[in-house]
């Protein structure tokens, strides 16, 4: 991928566990209110934290995926719809787990190098 597109697939990744929440409550005119964790919470308002890690195959971020969600981790797979590259075929780019404790999230990730 393209430096940019990296960035782009990140940024959807780092907001998918509140977008797929938002969009479950679509249906609900004038409702913007969402369930949030506690651990949520702090995440958003105490910075929230990422950590960019890197996988070299999609069966290595599908099993990083499976990994957080065995482990009762939010977990949110990233693809890509193929218009600007992958020439026109959808593809995994990302994996957003969490937001959690480090703890639990090493445990699917432990293995993995920062990008």
């Amino acid at each position: 991928m393209r430096r940019g597109k990296e960035i782009a697939q990140g940024a959807h990744a780092s907001m998918a566990f509140l977008i797929h929440r938002m969009r479950a409550r679509a249906d609900v005119p004038g409702d913007t209110a969402l369930a949030l964790k506690p651990r949520e919470i702090e995440w958003i308002t105490k910075g929230m934290a990422k950590v960019c890690l890197k996988v070299n195959s999609e069966d290595e971020l599908l099993d990083c995926h499976a990994k957080a969600l065995e482990g009762g981790i939010e977990s949110h797979l990233i693809r890509d719809s193929g218009r600007t590259e992958f020439g026109g075929v959808p593809t995994l780019t990302a994996c957003a787990i969490g937001p959690d404790e480090p703890e639990p999230i090493d445990a699917s990730t432990g293995e993995l190098t920062l990008y």
